[in-house]
C-alpha cells in the first residue's frame, strides 16, 4: 500500500536548477532507501541519486557536483535539488522506494531546454 507521490518537474532553462520532491507514504523504520532513477528519450533507465536512512548517499557519474539529495525524516521526504541543468538531463524522474519491496512513482518530466 506504499504509494509515492512526486512534485517539482517542469522545464528550465539550461544552466538553470529545478528540484524534486518524492513524499512515501509510509516507510520501514529500520531501513529504506529513497531517490531516483532517469529515463531519457532512447536511452536505459539510470541512476540519479539515493539516499538511505542513515545518510548514506550515492549518485550516477552523469549528476555528480551538479544535484544533491536531501531527506526530511520526519515528513518521510527525499529531495532532488538540480542545479547547472543541462539538456541532456531531459528525462522522466522515477522517485522509488527499496525496503523489504521496491516501489515507483510515477514519475515526473523534467526538459532542459531554451
Amino acid at each position: 500500500q506504499v504509494q509515492l507521490v512526486e512534485s517539482g518537474g517542469g522545464l528550465a532553462p539550461p544552466g538553470g536548477s529545478l528540484n524534486l520532491s518524492c513524499v512515501a507514504s509510509e516507510r520501514n523504520p529500520n531501513y529504506w532507501l529513497m531517490g531516483w532513477h532517469r529515463q531519457a528519450p532512447g536511452k536505459q533507465r539510470e541512476l540519479v541519486a539515493d539516499i538511505t536512512k542513515l545518510g548514506t548517499v550515492m549518485y550516477g557519474d552523469p549528476v555528480k557536483g551538479r544535484f544533491s539529495i536531501s531527506t526530511d525524516n520526519a515528513k518521510n521526504t527525499v529531495f532532488l535539488h538540480m542545479h547547472d541543468l543541462k539538456p541532456e538531463d531531459t528525462a522522466v524522474y522515477y522517485c522509488y522506494l527499496r525496503q523489504s519491496q521496491e516501489y515507483w512513482g510515477q514519475g515526473t518530466q523534467v526538459t532542459v531546454s531554451s
